[in-house]
């Protein structure tokens, strides 16, 4: 298909970016002058990390034991290296209480004294030390069972301490394996294969500014049932004086019309139209580069493979929203497939796009372009108006009668015109009859 020419805009008392952002505020030093550009903005301290962790910590939690109360899900949220630590201990100390519990009951029955004495039976054969207590104890739980030490029948005690630990081992080995189970195949871990481009862009579409971003997916198996969301977060303060400093507004990607639902299965580009009910109506390029706020994208859906809930995060600082450009395309065609080349995923190429902010964009091609057409509009001759209620004068009346006059002369002229025409090409005969 052939390409359509770029449309140019442009607005009054505005120039056209031609650089990114980061080429214009560097500072440019040559061996006859040094320019000194405008300052720098302070970095801004992320809400959400790229990688999609939250940079907020918890401090002065009075209520800790909250996190006891939901003991699985606390262990399942700590650190690999931690989750090891306690898989450990937790194993080792269960085997040394029941261990001791096991070398107990010999020393109070007289095992450790008589156990080599013949016709002593003692409770646990071969159970001389609290090393041959701690071995049984690993035994019992694991059922690991080499049949050198076993508990005999004449030992009750023993016998009721053998269904403690079978039944507390049998829960231990359920929740430390279930935990470790769960740590592995958590959905976050899914995210790790779900991208977002470096940095999110501003130009027109179908002569709308819209904020884009994109999102792609590694994997062979889709997201099921993918949708997306995006928070404004910037500070804000209330008519009535209250200040927010991590106020969060929704931009619309699209959940009223369903374009928030994704089929992942190429990269997307995400596009939020700026309209009147959108937080960036107001701003222009100028305006963008003072602000500071951060843009908190969401993706969530279902993991195909597992039937788990994935949730993907990331952000894009003032900084890091580029006006005037758009995404590299990375899909191509190939014979029998389309291929994407993740190469160019994050690749932008600058665009003609007006400086203006978007209201004052929509206003001048609500106005401007509607001008040379209005003649075509009304072919018709000019008669009376609505622009005003005052009635004609006999001025008016006269003119209205001529150009009546005028249209009927000359559909009278182009009729005979067409008579005389017609009887031109008719052919004339030799002799007229008498």
């Amino acid at each position: 298909m052939p390409q359509r020419e770029p449309v140019s805009y442009s607005c009054r008392d505005l120039k056209v970016k031609k650089l990114p952002k980061h080429l214009r505020e560097a500072q440019i030093s040559t061996d006859r002058t040094h320019l000194i550009s405008d300052p720098v903005k302070k970095p801004r301290q992320r809400y959400v990390q790229k990688d999609g962790k939250c940079n907020v910590h918890h401090g002065n939690v009075q209520e800790t034991y909250r996190y006891l109360s939901d003991l699985f899900t606390t262990l399942v949220d700590l650190r690999w290296r931690f989750s090891f630590l306690i898989f450990t201990l937790v194993y080792i100390v269960n085997w040394l209480f029941f261990g001791f519990l096991w070398w107990l009951i010999a020393l109070i029955r007289g095992d450790l004294v008589h156990g080599d004495e013949e016709g002593w039976t003692p409770c646990v054969e071969n159970l001389n030390s609290f090393v041959s207590a701690f071995l049984f104890s690993i035994e019992t739980e694991t059922t690991i069972g080499y049949g050198y030490r076993v508990i005999t029948e004449k030992c009750p005690e023993g016998i009721i301490l053998l269904l403690v630990q079978a039944i507390l081992g049998s829960i231990v080995n359920a929740m430390m394996v279930g935990c470790m189970f769960v740590k592995i195949s958590q959905p976050k871990n899914r995210a790790e294969t779900l991208m977002f481009s470096h940095n999110a862009v501003i130009s027109v579409r179908d002569n709308k500014m819209c904020l884009m971003f994109r999102v792609g997916d590694l994997r062979n198996s889709h997201i099921v049932e993918a949708s997306i969301r995006a928070k404004l977060i910037r500070s804000q303060q209330t008519k009535e004086g209250e200040f927010i400093p991590l106020n969060q507004t929704d931009i619309n990607i699209g959940f009223d019309t369903g374009d928030d639902r994704l089929f992942l299965v190429s990269p997307l580009i995400i596009s939020h139209e700026i309209n009147a009910k959108s937080p960036f109506w107001e701003m222009s390029m100028a305006q963008i580069e003072k602000e500071e706020f951060e843009i908190v994208v969401i993706l969530e859906g279902m993991v195909e493979a597992t039937g788990m809930t994935c949730q993907a995060r990331s952000s894009y600082l003032d900084t890091e929203v580029l006006w005037g450009y758009r995404f590299t395309p990375v899909l191509s065609l190939e014979k029998g497939f389309y291929e994407v080349d993740y190469n160019n995923f994050h690749d932008v190429y600058e665009t003609n796009t007006p400086t203006c902010s978007a209201k004052e964009l929509a206003t001048k091609l609500r106005d401007e372009p509607l001008l040379p057409q209005l003649p075509l509009l009304s072919p018709e001759p000019k008669g009376q108006t609505f622009d005003s209620l005052e009635p004609p004068s006999t001025q008016d009346l006269q003119n209205q009668e001529e150009e009546r006059e005028d249209v009927d002369l000359w559909s009278n002229t182009g009729e005979n015109n067409g008579s005389n025409a017609a009887l031109a090409e008719l052919p004339v005969p030799d002799s007229l009859p008498g």
